[in-house]
């Protein structure tokens, strides 16, 4: 494990005096996931050593560890750790939809995924990548202190939802980026899809965090309950509620099986988040996806 940085630390601490409440949650999460958090774990041009590897033919010579593979018979070469910077945007949805929780104990979704998305942007920034918002003409900063400008921009609000889909609207990325979203993705899979296309036609990569509440996840309601759509859906009254919840478990177990087919055909990753779950655990879980992704 790589322990923090001191400057790091003093960087997001001087940073968050005076932020708002959620980027300063950020910080927290992101300084409680860093100790566990490495570099981007594959070979490549590089300075730090990475690993040994068995001799192939075709490697060059100049790679062969000669003091390792005197050690044993075999040939060992020795790979080290890839050093480009990765180009990422973020994304979440804060949508009417987004903005609900079950209970006052509980933080909205929208919080939620707005509080994961700089947390994530903090890990990236300190390990050298180029981070963006998708959607935002303002070009990817790099290093600690581009943190607050995301920041900002988020505050005040970035570009969100598409109106007729909880996607980001279909905007140019630079080619082999990777794309970031968090969303409730409770759209019809049809268009959620050819919103994914528009992307990994540009050669981007995507990951995908679908961020639920709890009562989503069990619809424990009993009883008598209406229900108002946040969406303009209108709304439904329904007398015993506890009998739709065989056949919305059903939905809601094809809709999130589909989001993982698209995800694997694409060669993107999915993953399910629960407001009731600690969020370093979503962090840590998408920083190794984002830091084990192929290279180009």
């Amino acid at each position: 494990m790589t322990a923090p940085r001191a400057g790091y630390r003093l960087d997001a601490e001087r940073l968050g005096a005076g932020l708002p409440p959620l980027l300063l949650a950020a910080l927290r999460i992101a300084e409680t996931v860093s100790p566990g958090v490495h570099g981007r774990r594959r070979s490549g041009p590089g300075d730090a050593f990475w690993q040994f590897r068995h001799y192939q033919p075709g490697d060059s010579v100049r790679s062969i560890d000669w003091r390792r593979s005197a050690r044993a018979e075999p040939v060992f070469v020795r790979e080290n750790e890839w050093e480009s910077a990765q180009t990422l945007l973020l994304w979440r949805d804060v949508s009417p939809s987004m903005r609900w929780r079950s209970a006052r104990t509980l933080p909205e979704k929208a919080e939620r995924a707005t509080v994961l998305m700089l947390a994530l942007c903090s890990l990236l920034l300190r390990s050298g990548e180029q981070v963006g918002l998708l959607g935002d003409a303002a070009p990817p900063v790099r290093g600690v202190p581009g943190l607050g400008r995301i920041a900002d921009i988020v505050e005040r609000g970035e570009p969100s939802a598409d109106d007729a889909i909880g996607m980001p609207p279909p905007v140019p990325v630079p080619r082999h980026a990777q794309v970031v979203m968090f969303g409730d993705f409770l759209d019809p899979l049809p268009e959620i899809e050819a919103r994914m296309r528009t992307f990994a036609a540009q050669a981007a990569r995507g990951h995908l965090l679908q961020v639920l509440d709890p009562a989503e996840e069990a619809l424990p309601m009993r009883g008598r309950i209406r229900f108002e759509g946040l969406e303009h859906e209108g709304s439904l009254l329904v007398r015993r509620a506890e009998r739709l919840r065989p056949d919305y478990l059903s939905r809601l177990s094809a809709q999130r099986a589909g989001l993982a087919v698209l995800a694997r055909r694409l060669g993107w990753t999915f993953a399910t988040h629960h407001t009731d779950a600690p969020p370093h655990l979503a962090l840590l879980a998408l920083h190794r996806a984002l830091t084990l992704a192929p290279s180009v």
